[in-house]
């Protein structure tokens, strides 16, 4: 038997099914109970779908947002990057370097003229100049690095449309 998770297509879920992703986006800590009436379902059913939801790989986790600025992560930095080669090995390291850092928060493979983008939260410039030498600066086949600072969010919102 195949033991990938199959994926569910946006037809195959129903309105109840979408309106326990948008409850659970807006609020991870709401009871099967609460999520109930919501819906019109008694605790039950919501309970099996919520399983199934996450089974199929359509929650992926439950996290606590945190502050940025309250845990001394005030500064968000867009560092975007190319690469000198593209090979699958190069690729796969880069990656695992970036995965294994700490202050890189999201991180996409983007078309264009960068090979990816890094959202990095740090403490403030210092910090910031700490990470370009020792982190950045240790990945190898790194071609160049380009920043951009964020001066104030207007949107950040976690949720996906649905």
């Amino acid at each position: 038997m195949d033991s990938q998770i199959e994926n569910l297509s946006m037809s195959e879920l129903d309105q109840i099914d979408l309106k326990l992703l948008e409850l659970l986006q807006q609020s991870g800590k709401l009871t099967t109970k609460e999520i109930a009436r919501h819906v019109n379902l008694s605790p039950t059913p919501v309970y099996e779908r919520v399983r199934r939801l996450e089974r199929e790989g359509i929650i992926k986790k439950y996290v606590a947002l945190v502050e940025a600025e309250k845990v001394g992560k005030g500064l968000i930095v867009f560092c975007d990057i190319t690469i000198k080669e593209h090979t699958k090995e190069i690729g796969h390291q880069f990656v695992q370097d970036i995965m294994a850092s700490k202050y890189v928060s999201e991180c996409y493979n983007i078309s264009g003229n960068y090979d990816f983008r890094l959202k990095v939260m740090v403490r403030d410039m210092k910090h910031y100049q700490d990470f370009v030498l020792n982190d950045l600066g240790s990945i190898k086949n790194i071609g160049s690095a380009h920043s951009t600072f964020v001066m104030g969010v207007i949107k950040h919102d976690y949720a996906v449309p649905i």
